[in-house]
């Protein structure tokens, strides 16, 4: 019998979407497990060839040297064979609207900004969409941690930290509101091809716009001293832990002059800064290093911001900020890029960092800065079990292919869109 036109479309669209549905997030630990014989990665700057990686109930209960120790493998209920493979912590995105972003010339499915200039208030967990397509993909490469972070105006809104393993966003909450995000003005900008003079242009604006933002953060702070206010201001609530040292302020900017003219500001005002994107670092290390300031570079597979840098000079900026002693981690913009945040660090690597601090930049080094590195960042016992097992060097494109994975001990599933379309197109072309 020949189907209705409505009927049709209506099973077309439940097939498709049965095909490419998510992977069921993975049940809790429930057994001990132990992965024996891989190199071990373990993100503070050590490396154990052959190593004995246990965990249970969520926790890592052994790392060591495996030529060392006397293992009792009837303990665990899980044994993975790991000899030639690599183990390293979960990879950590900072900085990027993963779950907040599905097709970003669909603006409907865009929920990573709103309108208005000051919306520190504004808390992207809450719109963070666990049920996302993009987010196995990220995960399928060794990314399983994320800090979700707003976009726009000048105070974005309050990022948090996730897991990306969960059913909805409470259960992926990982540490809520780590910190408040300002975009900081840029004192040059560009004209724009519609207004006859396209080039790079002095702003006017920048003293008036940075003294708008002192104005806001001097009533913030005010309002941050008072017990208890008589009429409750939702934008200044969510700056109370600026004031107080909970929470960092992320200063997206990239000039070597406005960073260190951001930091000084965050300063008078108490605030633990953090300085996002950070291009013109290399010009400034001492500074960031007398004031201890952490930095989430920019992508580094990307060109020069300027005309008289070295082609390569974002492939060395994080030589050069480790040689000086800064903390430093690497982010790549955006949200579906995340996949290629491990080649990120693997192409500093290639530009004296070695490869070790690569794997701590995108792991440990990331974990401080979010003030989560008690819990994850690196492999140590007590910590949590957020792992994978690459087959390869994992920063590297050719050899990168992630065979397990763990978040909290639990085996999570590699499945995901792009590798269902692979396997749909592959049976197809060979039939």
């Amino acid at each position: 019998m020949r189907q209705s036109f409505p009927a049709f479309i209506l099973a077309t669209l439940l097939s498709g979407s049965l095909m490419a549905q998510n992977p069921t997030p993975a049940p809790a630990q429930t057994g001990a497990v132990l992965i024996i014989g891989a190199t071990a990665h373990l993100g503070n700057g050590s490396v154990i060839p052959n190593s004995a990686i246990g965990f249970e109930a969520g926790k890592l209960t052994l790392v060591a040297d495996a030529t060392t120790i006397r293992l009792d493998r009837s303990k665990y209920t899980t044994v993975y064979d790991a000899s030639g493979k690599h183990v390293y912590p979960g990879f950590i995105a900072t900085d990027t609207y993963l779950g907040l972003s599905e097709i970003e010339a669909a603006r409907a499915t865009n929920d990573y900004a709103d309108i208005g200039q000051y919306n520190p208030n504004l808390r992207t967990i809450i719109a963070y969409n666990t049920d996302s397509d993009v987010i196995p993909t990220v995960r399928s490469n060794g990314v399983l941690l994320a800090q979700i972070t707003p976009q726009g105006g000048s105070l974005s809104g309050t990022s948090s930290v996730v897991q990306l393993d969960a059913w909805n966003w409470e259960d992926a909450a990982f540490r809520t509101d780590d910190g408040v995000h300002l975009n900081w003005p840029e004192m040059r900008s560009f004209g724009g091809f519609d207004t006859g003079n396209p080039g790079m242009r002095k702003n006017e604006q920048y003293e008036k716009d940075v003294q708008a933002i002192q104005r806001f953060f001097e009533e913030a702070r005010a309002y941050a001293q008072l017990a208890t206010a008589e009429v409750e201001n939702q934008r200044f609530e969510a700056m109370r832990g600026l004031f107080s040292g909970k929470s960092n302020l992320y200063i997206h900017t990239s000039n070597a002059k406005t960073m260190q003219e951001a930091v000084l500001f965050a300063e008078r005002f108490g605030c633990k800064p953090v300085l996002v994107g950070a291009s013109d670092a290399w010009m400034i290390p001492d500074f960031l290093a007398q004031h201890k300031v952490p930095v989430i570079l920019a992508r580094t597979q990307r060109l020069p911001s300027r005309e008289d840098e070295d082609v390569d000079q974002p492939f060395k900026t994080a030589t050069v900020l480790q040689e000086k002693g800064v903390l430093y981690a690497l982010s790549i913009a955006g949200f579906w890029q995340q996949r290629n945040l491990p080649f990120q660090a693997g192409q500093a690597a290639g530009y004296g960092l070695n490869k070790e601090s690569a794997v701590s930049a995108i792991t440990l080094n990331a974990a401080k800065i979010l003030g989560i590195d008690q819990q994850c960042g690196s492999l140590e016992t007590g910590k949590d079990a957020t792992l994978f097992i690459s087959e390869g060097d994992a920063l590297d494109m050719r050899t990168c292919q992630v065979t397990a994975a763990f978040i909290q001990g639990r085996a999570i599933s590699l499945d995901n869109k792009h590798k269902q379309l692979y396997q749909r197109f592959d049976k197809k072309y060979r039939q």
